[in-house]
């Protein structure tokens, strides 16, 4: 890959990282537990969610530091597809005056399948986690 393109995913990688690592430190703030009731009152089980918050912490801090790129990005992808079917579609593209719309989701989900289709191994701790290194 051209040195531009590397600067491109790494500036994607950084952002995806710290945007699920936030909203993950989130759900544990305002309570797990609570979360939990909410997953379980949308009809997914409530460990749901506390997988959900782990993937989000624990991934945001690998997509950040460029740690098994691929792999997390597209648990990444799994959860905002969840999202969006199970939580925000019927909101619609851009939501209700009582809920967001699927918008963020869906951006996310597209740069998680870019980032799991193309890996990032500029600054990253796992340096093997690119298209351009399999392809040399």
């Amino acid at each position: 890959m051209t040195k531009k393109t590397e600067v491109g995913l790494l500036l994607v990688r950084l952002v995806v990282g710290i945007t699920f690592l936030i909203h993950g430190i989130i759900k544990f703030q305002s309570g797990i537990g609570n979360i939990a009731g909410w997953f379980e009152s949308i009809g997914l089980p409530g460990f749901t969610a506390y997988a959900t918050a782990i993937i989000e912490v624990a991934g945001g801090i690998a997509m950040i530091i460029g740690l098994g790129t691929r792999i997390v990005a597209v648990l990444f992808a799994v959860v905002m597809a969840g999202a969006i079917l199970m939580a925000k579609l019927g909101a619609g593209f851009t939501g209700t005056p009582q809920m967001a719309g699927y918008e963020l989701e869906l951006a996310l989900l597209a740069v998680s399948v870019l980032l799991a289709l193309s890996g990032s191994s500029l600054l990253a701790v796992g340096k093997g986690s690119n298209a351009a290194t399999k392809e040399a």
